[in-house]
């Protein structure tokens, strides 16, 4: 087989739509698992109600 440029890009081309097509639906479908729902839940909350940063409370001595 010749790999020049033009069969690079054709394959490119012809595959690199249905790769990321796949990789998109793998995405969605890992986002939406029901199981997955307490994780993303906590972690959306998590950054609401952690008071981190704030800054910390030190006594200054002069």
């Amino acid at each position: 087989m010749n790999l020049d440029h033009s069969s690079l890009v054709w394959f490119s081309k012809s595959y690199g739509l249905f790769y990321l097509l796949a990789l998109s639906a793998a995405v969605l479908v890992y986002a939406y698992w029901p199981s997955n729902k307490k994780k993303f839940e906590h972690a959306g909350r998590a950054i609401l109600e952690d008071d981190d940063d704030r800054p910390a409370k030190t006594s200054e001595k002069g």
